[in-house]
């Protein structure tokens, strides 16, 4: 399967914020002592929280139960060693529906296979390099 890549640009704006550029949005990330956006880690926690809702609303919207109220919760630690990283993501999804074990046990299954959650357990190819500007 061939699939054309997609492209975002972030771009500094000033200290340690920048902007992303994705589509037609923009996405300002900063560091919390700043406080002019996110950080980037909490971009990353909450692109899987966000995912995770994702899948569980269509799932119980497929099975035709509510998902109006429909709360995901992430919650992160940083390793306390080095190199720099998440440690710990706990996620909890709270729907307003009473769920039988089978329905319950779809939903699991189904929150547990999110494209994010999928792209943590086989980690994509990354390569970073540095490209000079030419005056």
């Amino acid at each position: 399967m061939n699939v054309m890549p997609q492209r975002l640009t972030v771009q500094h704006v000033r200290d340690d914020e920048f902007v992303i550029r994705l589509r037609a949005h923009e996405l300002h990330t900063d560091q919390p002592d700043s406080d002019r956006g996110p950080s980037p880690v909490e971009l990353f926690v909450a692109s899987l929280g966000t995912c995770v809702a994702h899948y569980s609303g269509t799932f119980l919207r497929r099975h035709h139960l509510p998902s109006d109220g429909l709360t995901v919760h992430a919650e992160y630690s940083m390793a306390a060693d080095r190199p720099a990283r998440v440690a710990r993501i706990h996620v909890t999804v709270h729907v307003n529906a009473t769920l039988t074990p089978q329905q319950k046990a779809a939903l699991q299954a189904v929150a547990n296979h999110c494209t994010v959650h999928n792209t943590l357990r086989q980690p994509p190819e990354i390569e970073i390099r540095v490209d000079e500007e030419l005056p």
